[in-house]
Parts: structure tokens; C-alpha cells; sequence
């Protein structure tokens, strides 16, 4: 088959909450969830990876979030270390989603700090806690909310979910 051409848009805040809301399950890309949702042909015959099974997903993360453990952090980048962390002991295979998130221009995670230091001068590399995987850590607050929102989607936690560990960067 040939390969299909890729075109990148800008959508708001609002907007990828939504689409990253309706994934089904992890690798489901925005163009398929967005042909599901308009009710378009899809491209795909069948889904890539089966979806998390329910009930056991999000334990680390809800003990977390009860446990008051990120209230108790001083920084946006500490909450935003720990969250990666428990994210990537909940499910490390569904964590490797995380090398398909991307800025425009830069790369947010990767599997050494050189390899992030390469992509740009001033991403200050931060390894994860427990993890093979470094983050780049001089984004602003709402980018860390972005990055973990798009993270946990593609893991597939649950909108709910999503919300409170995002807003509690």
C-alpha cells in the first residue's frame, strides 16, 4: 500500500483533550480517532495494541493522587518527574508510547540524555525516575500538562483521570 502524506495542524487545548479523550486504544492514531468520530472510512483494519484492561489501569496514579504525594512537591518539574515515574511503573510496555510524543521542533522524550541534548541545546534532559527514558524538562507548566494529558491517552487511562493528574502539574 502506499504510504499515506502527512500533514501536521495546530488544534486548541480544548480540542486534543477531546480527541485524546476518544482513544480506544494505545497507538490509536489522532486520524483514525478523528475518521471514527466523523463516521469516515478508516485507514486501519484493525486496531494496533489492545486496550488496557479495565479496573486495573491507574492503580499507582489514584494511590498517588490520594496519597497527596504531589501537593507535597514544591515544583512543577518535581510533580512532573513523579508523574512520569508511577506512570511508567503502572505499565512500562504502554509507556513506550511515550517516544511518539512530539513538539513541533523538539522531541520530548528519549532514551538518553544525549540523544535529547542533540535535539536541542536548552532542553535540560531529566532521567525518569525507576525508567530507561529522559525528559526534557524546560517547558513551560501547561506544555508539562500537554505532554502527560497526550502520555496518558495514549496509555489509555481515562479522561477523569487524565484531568486530575494534568491539572495537578
Amino acid at each position: 500500500m502506499p504510504e499515506k502524506m502527512m500533514k501536521t495542524i495546530e488544534v486548541d487545548e480544548e480540542l486534543y483533550r477531546y480527541i485524546a479523550s476518544n482513544t480506544r486504544h494505545i497507538g490509536e492514531s489522532a486520524s483514525d480517532i478523528l475518521r471514527r468520530l466523523l463516521k469516515l472510512e478508516s485507514q486501519k483494519t484493525e486496531p494496533s495494541a489492545e486496550p488496557a484492561p479495565a479496573g486495573v489501569q491507574g492503580e499507582g496514579v489514584r494511590r498517588m493522587l490520594d496519597a497527596g504525594t504531589l501537593a507535597a512537591q514544591d515544583s512543577a518539574i518535581e510533580r512532573f518527574m513523579t508523574i512520569l515515574s508511577v506512570l511508567y511503573r503502572d505499565n512500562p510496555a504502554a509507556f513506550a508510547q511515550a517516544s511518539d510524543i512530539k513538539g513541533r521542533k523538539r522531541i520530548y522524550f528519549a532514551d538518553s540524555e544525549a540523544a535529547l541534548l542533540a535535539a536541542g541545546n536548552t532542553t535540560k534532559p531529566r532521567a525518569i525516575d525507576g525508567s530507561p527514558y529522559w525528559v526534557i524538562t524546560n517547558t513551560n507548566t501547561g506544555r508539562k500538562r500537554n505532554i502527560v494529558a497526550q502520555l496518558m491517552a495514549a496509555m489509555g487511562y481515562a479522561h477523569g483521570l487524565i484531568e486530575r493528574v494534568s491539572q495537578s502539574i
